[in-house]
């Protein structure tokens, strides 16, 4: 099973699901990590990103961030990346600059 991402509102987090056993079959799929965000008119804060050690080194982070703004991006709302990794990330990845208010990039760095 290929890694898949979800919103999860009533945790106010994105998911990334993968196989943890490795063999592809998805009877061993579990929540790999998440990006908790804040949700407010026509915001999303991203505050706390992690993946469990366990699935480190698959490039997990990666793909979780890069749904979560595209999902941010499809629902027309505005990046506040409080997060380190995800701040990291539109960082690494500056066409996702935009998502971040013109007026804020500088607070963040970017």
């Amino acid at each position: 099973m290929e890694p898949q991402v979800a919103d999860r509102p009533e945790k106010s987090r994105y998911e990334i699901l993968a196989d943890a056993d490795g063999d592809g079959d998805g009877d061993g799929t579990e929540t790999a990590g998440f990006a908790e965000y804040h949700l407010s008119e026509g915001e999303i804060a991203f505050v706390h990103t992690e993946i469990d050690p366990r699935f480190g080194g698959r490039g997990l982070g990666g793909l979780l961030a890069r749904d979560a703004l595209d999902d941010a991006r499809a629902r027309g709302l505005s990046v506040l990346p409080y997060c380190p990794f995800i701040r990291g990330w539109i960082g690494k990845n500056p066409e996702y600059a935009d998502l971040v208010p013109e007026a804020r990039r500088a607070r963040f760095g970017l």
